[in-house]
């Protein structure tokens, strides 16, 4: 496995806390403290526009599937759903008074849009209407990462204080609830029929996803893991901290394949990586950090 620095996309002037890839994954999204979505063209590797200005620091982006449309989390607590194509905010989104969006996800069986907030909620929103149609209270601390298993059947929820709540998402019943982390967690993925969890306290876990009981359990990076993605077709993960590292790692082992960070002599980040994907475009792993920096890698 090689992996080369394809292009480091500058222009933003404030750290940088999330990223999406459009639903044809040529362009991508960026948001932080800048108050402003920023798009790039994973092509030419050059800034495209900026999508839409906004009112606070953004720390959610999702582009919902089958649509045009991007899903903008903001630390003032409200979504805004916007029309990638025509540049305009279609939709407000308010559930919250105060307290910033974390996450933001999907269920397209039941045409629901997900967001975690800082209060402690899950709400739920029509993809029909955008109306707000339920809402979970699962703790008094922030919900900060939301999974969704790859069928639809299963959702977690990872809050500060380091818990996991597993729902069965047929009537959103809750299945297990479990602290994994010591600190907060900080990134989740369900690869299969096993949940992946990333946390403040620098470990990362794979977990059955009956009762949450740990199967494997390493500890990655020396500082917070903020980030897990899967490589689309192989079985790969990469992993990003809060150390200014990005690490490769085979799947199955939780054996560490590549290291990308200064020390090993890579053009890698200089402040903490908040954020990463591995996206279907030409192979590509991109991170974003608090040094305002994008990062295209393309692993050959």
């Amino acid at each position: 496995m090689e992996v080369n620095l394809k292009a480091t996309l500058v222009g933003h002037r404030n750290p940088i806390y999330t990223l999406e890839s459009s639903y044809d994954s040529r362009y991508l999204f960026t948001g932080g403290n800048d108050k402003g979505v920023v798009e790039w063209d994973l092509e030419t590797f050059e800034f495209k526009r900026i999508l839409v200005p906004v009112p606070a620091s953004i720390y959610a982006l999702h582009q919902i599937p089958n649509t045009k449309l991007l899903a903008v989390g903001l630390r003032s607590g409200e979504v805004f759903i916007v029309d990638i194509d025509s540049q305009k905010i279609l939709h407000r989104l308010k559930g919250c008074d105060g307290g910033g969006v974390f996450n933001i996800k999907t269920h397209l069986g039941q045409n629901l849009l997900i967001t975690s907030n800082e209060q402690g909620e899950v709400l739920f929103w029509s993809l029909k209407d955008f109306s707000l149609v339920n809402k979970l209270s699962l703790t008094d601390t922030t919900v900060r990462v939301i999974a969704m298993k790859q069928d639809e059947e299963l959702a977690a929820f990872g809050d500060k204080n380091g818990e996991i709540h597993l729902y069965e998402t047929e009537n959103w019943e809750l299945k297990a609830r479990r602290k994994i982390h010591d600190l907060s967690v900080t990134s989740m993925l369900f690869e299969g029929g096993t949940l992946f969890t990333g946390g403040r306290d620098a470990k990362m876990h794979r977990l059955e996803t009956g009762h949450l009981e740990p199967i494997q359990s390493i500890v990655p990076h020396m500082f917070t893991v903020y980030g897990i993605a899967k490589h689309p077709h192989a079985p790969f993960l990469v992993t990003v901290s809060r150390d200014k590292t990005t690490k490769i790692w085979d799947m199955e082992k939780l054996s560490l394949l590549r290291n990308i960070s200064r020390d090993r002599k890579f053009d890698a980040h200089l402040l903490s990586i908040n954020a990463c994907l591995w996206i279907d475009y030409k192979n590509y792993i991109v991170s974003i950090a608090d040094d305002r920096l994008v990062k295209v890698w393309e692993v050959v």
